[in-house]
């Protein structure tokens, strides 16, 4: 069976816990969508990449979701969680993924 690549798991977790907020307007689903890709994904890094690279992963999932908060105000927020999506899934294909 072919694995799921964990850069689209953390990426649908940033723009579907995003787009799952905005849409229901209520966060905390949103936050549910996000902690449950977080979770998926963190099990799969520990498994492939071991504890160092998925304590590293886990901490830019976090920085992503939170850096898009003030992003936001310069560039807009789907451009905002675009480029934080972005960049932990290029990261986490490159520690995890790319294998």
């Amino acid at each position: 069976m072919k694995q799921v690549p964990t850069a689209a798991v953390a990426a649908a977790g940033l723009v579907g816990g995003y787009a799952v907020a905005r849409w229901t307007r209520k966060r905390p689903l949103g936050g549910v969508v996000l902690a449950a890709a977080g979770a998926a994904a963190g099990r799969e890094w520990h498994r492939r990449a071991g504890v160092p690279a998925t304590a590293a992963l886990s901490a830019l999932y976090v920085a992503g979701f939170a850096g898009a908060h003030p992003l936001a105000k310069k560039i807009g927020a789907w451009p905002a969680v675009f480029t934080a999506a972005s960049v932990v899934a290029a990261t986490t294909w490159a520690v995890a993924d790319r294998g």
